[in-house]
């Protein structure tokens, strides 16, 4: 047996009432509209934060109608917020398959996103709870911001962790932090178990993000993106941070302006990745996902001990070890 298939086992019917109500949130009579969907259900993948927001419902008892329809609009904001990233970062291809905006266009693909975004409203407001609904409201503020910020950051003449962490929170953490504290809530559990569960989903967003920017440092057809594709956007993340802030030459930090004003030809970037990987640029963004890993699993231990439990522990094992 898998991992995966080891980590969905506790809620596995839950995970099939989650995927109709999932499909029937995507209907139309627009035949176009409805060809961008049937791409974007072709690469759905393996839905880590709906298995997030349904094991941590079923941790403190059970899986409601109100946490279904909370993992659902989540995934649907995550899925409007990757379609307009696209097109923002220009991005013709997303794990491996093409765009949305490569196989249409630009303008179908925002219109896309946004009728998955106004989805997402709609199932959200069918939870019926209103703190459920706030988390979601505001999730949408901060991924946007997240972006924005990232974007202004390509401008900055400074390699800071500080603004690195402030972006992957946003763009990344803050959406795993939404689906720990909506299922928490869904179940009815304490204000302090909602606040821990917060914290734990946020530690996790971490270790995936951190996971995923170490992807880039290394040529793998598997993981489906281009290696130093980040930087072709202008983007240095937590390996480049640290070189840069420790252990370059002044040669080196004028190639990294050069790659954050997209000046960089492709065989300085891999000149640049070489000197990362030569450098302890990996060893130390992996420890640094390891300490968030750590301090998600101290949270777990004042968790219920049950199955979901077990699951989630194998689930921070995943983000941690996988491959792509």
């Amino acid at each position: 047996m898998s991992l995966l298939s080891e980590i969905r086992k506790p809620i596995e019917q839950e995970l099939a009432q989650f995927q109709v109500t999932f499909d029937e949130s995507l209907t139309s009579s627009n035949p176009l509209l409805m060809g961008a969907i049937d791409h974007i259900r072709k690469r759905n993948g393996k839905m880590m934060r709906p298995l997030l927001v349904l094991l941590l419902a079923k941790l403190y008892g059970s899986v409601s109608n109100q946490a279904i329809h909370s993992a659902v609009s989540l995934e649907l904001l995550h899925t409007a917020s990757l379609v307009h990233d696209d097109v923002v970062d220009e991005s013709d291809q997303r794990r491996g398959q093409l765009s949305v905006n490569a196989l249409f266009n630009n303008k179908v693909s925002v219109l896309v996103g946004d009728f998955l975004l106004a989805t997402s409203l709609v199932q959200v407001s069918l939870s019926r709870d209103y703190r459920i609904i706030d988390v979601v409201a505001k999730l949408g503020q901060q991924l946007a911001d997240g972006e924005i910020l990232q974007l202004s950051n390509i401008a900055n003449r400074e390699f800071s962790e500080e603004v690195y962490f402030s972006v992957i929170y946003k763009k990344t953490a803050a959406l795993f932090a939404a689906c720990t504290r909506v299922a928490a809530l869904s179940a009815g559990a304490s204000d302090q178990e909602v606040d821990l569960a917060t914290k734990f989903g946020e530690y996790m967003g971490i270790c995936f993000q951190i996971r995923d920017d170490i992807f880039d440092y290394y040529a793998s057809s598997d993981i489906g993106k281009p290696t130093g594709n980040d930087m072709l956007e202008g983007k240095l993340t937590l390996p480049s941070l640290y070189v840069l802030n420790n252990k370059a030459t002044a040669e080196v930090i004028d190639a990294a302006y050069r790659i954050k004003g997209g000046d960089a030809t492709s065989e300085e970037i891999n000149q640049f990745i070489d000197f990362v990987l030569a450098n302890g640029g990996i060893e130390y963004a992996e420890e640094t996902m390891l300490s968030y890993r750590q301090k998600a699993l101290d949270i777990l231990s004042d968790f219920p001990d049950n199955d979901a439990r077990q699951s989630l522990i194998r689930y921070l094992d995943y983000v941690v070890l996988r491959k792509k």
